[in-house]
């Protein structure tokens, strides 16, 4: 046990050299991504919104050929991609996967044509055996955090007693392997590497040298500690509490939420309301325990524990109502992205334990005190708010695949200039992809004034793939732009665009250029 101590005061001092971190979104690329070139660019400039870490770059050249010998550079929020002399013609697609400040892996390709397209595809980013290894290991590693930890705290300080502490101790010797496990997939995910890879350096390096690696170590040692306070030694309470801390401290030093700024609120909110969860839910296997015990026994650790709730209950209430503003921005959020989906069946789920422990709290636990059985109702109560922990455990598990909606980036409408000496043509194209794209038309004159027309038609056309011209009419909105709205375009590539300005019944002006779309 001496080494158990040892080891949790080790982890918990490495694990607090930590520092303030966010997450990245790529923001631009030179050359655009979906660019058709004459010639080979020397050099392919990832720009992000903050500092990133390079983790896998990768490149396929137009032959379809995964090439070793570009040259990757970091410098800040640019990863630069020295570019091969002898790339072929066609498509060459740069696959990135980056390592942003809060610890998080970002994984996308962009694209390019030398010459003619070809059908180079990217690689595949997604390996969905890996992924569940880290959800799994996530959910694993809240139950160490929550049930576990939360248990044996409420025994040693709520309770004073050991009684029902069998869930809480499988927890810990789960929770521990799933945080160690947590450490190692994070890495391979960083790398890009499968899961054989967990037998080599890599991966473990990689991850520690992130804001999770140290988080994650004073979750372990917290976990330790509360190992040690199973036992019926006097440093049993101290380990307990400073347990209970190290369930805070662990999720407030990394991840999307406690990462948010400004960190000044989001940090000690996260910190708060991981102690709420764990005062909550790890109480409730032993309470489930103590309700086979004599009414007598039972009701004084129920009432302490009552009073108590009403505290952790309304700071997790105020916390997770301020992170959940802070990540969504806006309430649309809640339904228009996969974080906010979770965060809204989540929310839903709480508003069931929080009806559950109001039922326990005002009708069940005062008529422990009559004869009946309140008891069982009680515990069968308290089991489906175990089941109902679980289950949002198991949703939470899965932000850790859902960027919030803060950090994603709008993407920037293509823009296009046609000039000649009579008008000038100003083209925004969103999103600039395959498939669905609105136009907003700017006219002006030579000298950049407003040019006025009676009608406006867009043509489209895409000789490569023998798409012949797509005529869509303008409406001119009330920005004094003229719009058109939900093209398709189907396949991405250079497409012709013409633009007829009726200015009066006998003069019209036409600008004509190429847009390169994107694949979608």
């Amino acid at each position: 046990m001496r080494l158990f101590a040892a080891l949790a005061t080790l982890l918990l001092a490495v694990g607090f050299a930590t520092g303030a971190f966010a997450h990245a979104a790529l923001v631009a690329v030179e050359p655009a991504s979906g660019s058709m070139l004459a010639a080979a660019p020397k050099s392919v400039e990832l720009r992000f919104n903050e500092a990133v870490t390079p983790g896998a770059v990768r490149l396929i050249d137009g032959a379809g050929r995964a090439r070793d010998d570009a040259r990757i550079s970091a410098s800040g929020e640019t990863i630069s991609v020295a570019m091969p002399p002898d790339l072929p013609q066609g498509t060459a697609v740069v696959s990135y996967r980056v390592i942003s400040q809060d610890g998080h892996p970002v994984a996308g390709s962009v694209i390019f044509s030398i010459g003619m397209p070809t059908g180079t595809q990217p690689p595949a980013n997604v390996d969905r055996g890996l992924n569940a290894l880290i959800w799994l290991a996530r959910v694993g590693l809240y139950l160490g955090l929550f049930v576990g930890i939360g248990g044996v705290f409420f025994a040693r300080w709520v309770a004073w007693s050991m009684t029902g502490l069998t869930v809480p101790r499988f927890a810990l010797l789960v929770g521990i392997p799933c945080a160690v496990v947590s450490l190692g997939v994070l890495g391979l995910d960083l790398l890009g590497l499968p899961p054989a890879a967990l037998a080599t350096v890599a991966p473990w390096k990689v991850a520690f040298a992130t804001s999770a690696g140290p988080a994650l170590l004073v979750a372990v040692a917290a976990m330790l500690l509360a190992m040690l306070a199973l036992r019926g030694a006097w440093y049993a309470r101290a380990c307990a509490i400073i347990a209970f801390i190290g369930v805070g401290l662990s999720l407030a030093m990394t991840g999307h939420a406690a990462t948010a700024p400004p960190e000044a609120l989001t940090r000690p909110a996260i910190f708060l309301h991981g102690l709420g969860v764990a005062f909550w839910i790890g109480a409730l296997a032993p309470l489930a325990a103590l309700m086979s015990k004599p009414a007598t026994a039972a009701l004084p650790v129920v009432n302490r524990f009552s009073r108590l709730a009403v505290l952790a209950v309304g700071v997790l209430a105020l916390t997770g109502l301020g992170l959940a503003i802070v990540q969504l921005e806006k309430p649309s959020a809640l339904v228009e992205t996969r974080y906010g989906t979770i965060l809204s069946i989540k929310l839903g789920l709480a508003v069931l334990l929080l009806a559950l422990a109001a039922l326990n709290r005002f009708r069940l636990t005062p008529a422990l005190a009559g004869k009946g059985n309140a008891a069982s109702a009680l515990k069968r109560s308290i089991v489906l708010e175990c089941i109902i922990a679980l289950g949002i455990f198991a949703l939470v598990a899965g932000w850790r695949f859902a960027p919030p909606p803060r950090t994603i980036v709008p993407e920037t409408p293509l823009a296009i200039h046609i000039h000649t000496d009579k008008a000038m043509f100003q083209v925004l194209v969103s999103p600039g992809k395959a498939g669905a794209n609105d136009f907003v038309l700017q006219l002006m004159t030579g000298e950049a004034t407003p040019l006025s027309a009676k009608e406006v038609t867009l043509t489209l056309s895409l000789p490569e793939r023998g798409i012949e011209p797509i005529e869509r009419g303008a409406s001119l909105g009330p920005d004094g732009y003229w719009h058109v709205a939900k093209a398709e375009l189907p396949f991405a590539g250079r497409w012709h665009v013409r633009i007829d300005a009726l200015v009066t019944d006998f003069e019209q002006v036409t600008l004509e250029d190429d847009l390169e779309l994107a694949p979608p």
